[in-house]
């Protein structure tokens, strides 16, 4: 139970630091746009919103690489998420097995075993928030790259980068 708490606890406190980072960001993207431009200079907009990927990804993993249009991302991300979590079932209630039978018995064998499931139900909480950081980034980065193009230069036929920013 410690364990689901703490799990809570962290989801909570990256969904405030995102939320902050959100706002900071927004502020600096507000004063680059109240600057003025010349009329001959143009601007990159992007299409995709790395932030909304990440807000999206947040409240449902996958979401974010949905509105990406990385769909191949979803399963591989909700098949981690679902073998892990089977996995924590699987071990806690081994865990829970052996702890009672330690507390009948008293048999040092069921000490050993309550331990070693209780490691192991711990490692894939840590494994679960992994997996469901890597999922808020694969969603940051599948924004950012969403508008990176790779053509053809048609005179020398050789792939050409373009990326533009403007600072």
């Amino acid at each position: 139970m410690n364990c689901l708490r703490s799990l809570i606890k962290i989801i909570i406190k990256s969904f405030l630091i995102l939320l902050l980072l959100s706002i900071f960001l927004k502020a600096q993207q507000q004063e680059v746009t109240d600057t003025t431009l010349s009329s001959n200079e143009t601007t990159f907009e992007m299409q995709k919103s790395p932030w909304g990927a990440v807000g999206r990804s947040t409240l449902l993993p996958g979401w974010g690489q949905f509105y990406n249009e990385d769909y191949w991302s979803i399963p591989v991300i909700w098949g981690f998420l679902g073998w892990f979590g089977y996995q924590w079932v699987l071990n806690n209630n081994d865990y829970k097995t052996s702890r009672d039978l330690f507390i009948d018995t008293g048999n040092e064998i069921f000490r050993r075993q309550r331990n070693f499931y209780r490691d192991q139900r711990d490692n894939f909480t840590i494994y679960i928030t992994i997996t469901y950081l890597l999922n808020l980034v694969d969603a940051f980065v599948g924004a950012h790259l969403f508008d990176f193009s790779v053509e053809e230069d048609n005179v020398t036929k050789t792939p050409m980068l373009k990326v533009k920013y403007h600072f």
